[in-house]
């Protein structure tokens, strides 16, 4: 019998296998190493967009903010864009951001841009239109310390290591949770924002926000255009000072309050223009920015059918939020609104050292009173007016009112509305998604 052969394959030695281990194991180093560093790279990306963001959302809030009560001012431009500047330094200078300071460099003005726009979706200027609303501000190139990066730039593989962020801020309308116990009565069919016209009431009308012993009211008798929002006196007081948590919708009831509540009214209100009587102080309650009224005051006569509002016994007009008297001049919104713009650029004088803005903006229920004939009553809710508080009120007899100008917008003090509407009231500052030059098309950095 005859052994045959095995023929077995012919299989590498072990000494031959440990060169090709040790290439494999060098290229696996490699590629471990390449993808270490392009995360170190990525996340180092990723940390500084979002902090560039963050910083660059804050601007566009604090420019908008600050637009809100400069607008029709003089340099009204240059002081919005200075705070916003002014805010994203503070953000590249806040602890964990000194790359971000580094590439600030101390002068925001050349490492960011800040537009300004009457419209939400543009077009974007400086300095923009007079009647600009929106703000965006921009960082169109952060460059970044490269690490691997830098490798692989020099290959061609990627660009340059770099973010940037874009954010676009401004105006909404919102329902407002700090409501005046005070109510108007307004016309539901004659609401055309297009037209200048709210509930019948346009732009810088002079009303009786409340009424004064004697005076006849639209509710009926005993009805001072008080709202039953809490405990008698003491929650007028509290809510006319500003410290009042009420809200209420469009389609709500409110409750009307019988009786004159003078006392607590003016203690509450009065403190907005800096006057401190009853259980009322400064440090809760601080004036606004700007306290200066005419003297002598405004006056109500309800003697003749119509009534008359009077100044130095001369009847009072308004005219795009210009209230005069005859040859008289009246100390008004637009006054207001031009002093307090100077005084937020820091050039205003009779400035109240520890003033806030818009203390003498009053957010007001607008009721339908069809068929209502006084005392407690429900009225169902048309609206929200804002009202400029043109004098502190009396504390006593038949010239007792609080008289108040229709603006169409103010700060409000709930959450925002999705998007920007046509619409008056209460507005609260929000950031919007930037669309690029009103294509619709949203950009990535934003």
């Amino acid at each position: 019998m005859m052994n045959l052969r095995i023929q077995r394959p012919f299989t590498t030695t072990p000494r031959r296998q440990r060169g090709a281990v040790s290439i494999l194991m060098a290229i696996t180093l490699v590629v471990m190493l390449m993808m270490a560093a392009l995360a170190l790279d990525g996340g180092h990306m990723l940390l500084n967009k979002s902090r560039l963001q963050n910083a660059v959302d804050a601007a566009a809030l604090s420019g908008a903010k600050t637009l809100s009560q400069v607008v029709g001012g003089a340099n009204s431009a240059s002081t919005t864009r200075t705070a916003a500047l002014n805010t994203l330094m503070q953000n590249a200078n806040a602890t964990g951001n000194t790359e971000l300071a580094t590439a600030v460099a101390g002068n925001p003005g050349a490492f960011a841009v800040v537009e300004l726009s009457s419209l939400v979706y543009g077009p974007f200027s400086y300095p923009g239109p007079s009647n600009a609303k929106y703000v965006r501000v921009s960082v169109p190139n952060y460059n970044l310390t490269g690490f691997f990066w830098n490798f692989a730039e020099a290959f061609g593989a990627v660009g340059n290591k770099a973010v940037a962020a874009i954010a676009t801020a401004g105006p909404s309308p919102t329902r407002p949770c700090d409501l005046a116990p005070l109510m108007i009565c307004g016309d539901a069919t004659q609401y055309d924002p297009n037209a200048g016209m709210f509930w019948g009431f346009r732009f810088g009308d002079l009303q009786v926000l409340k009424s004064a012993a004697g005076n006849s009211s639209a509710i009926g008798p005993g009805n001072f255009q008080l709202l039953d929002f809490g405990s008698g006196g003491s929650s007028v007081r509290e809510d006319l000072a500003g410290g009042g948590s009420v809200c209420r919708n469009v389609g709500d009831n409110v409750q009307t309050s019988p009786g004159n509540t003078v006392g607590p009214a003016s203690q509450g209100l009065n403190t907005r223009f800096g006057i401190y009587n009853g259980p009322v102080s400064a440090s809760n309650y601080p004036p606004d920015l700007v306290t200066s009224s005419s003297n002598p005051a405004i006056t109500y006569n309800d003697s003749v059918t119509p009534a008359q509002v009077l100044y130095k016994g001369q009847p009072v007009t308004s005219s795009g939020g210009n209230l005069t008297a005859g040859s008289n001049t009246i100390l008004d919104y637009n006054d207001w609104k031009a002093s307090v713009a100077a005084c937020v650029g820091g050039a205003g004088s009779g400035c109240q050292s520890n003033g806030v803005f818009e203390r003498r903006m009053l957010k007001v229920v607008v009721g339908n009173c069809t068929g209502k004939q006084g005392g407690s009553t429900t009225i169902p809710v048309l609206g929200f007016g804002c009202y400029f508080v043109v004098q502190p009120m009396s504390s006593g007899g038949t010239q007792a009112q609080i008289f108040g100008q229709f603006v169409r917008e103010c700060e409000g003090d709930n959450v925002p509305s999705p998007s920007p509407a046509n619409d008056s009231g209460p507005q609260i500052i929000q950031l919007y998604k930037t669309y690029l030059n009103g294509s619709g098309t949203p950009s990535t950095d934003s």
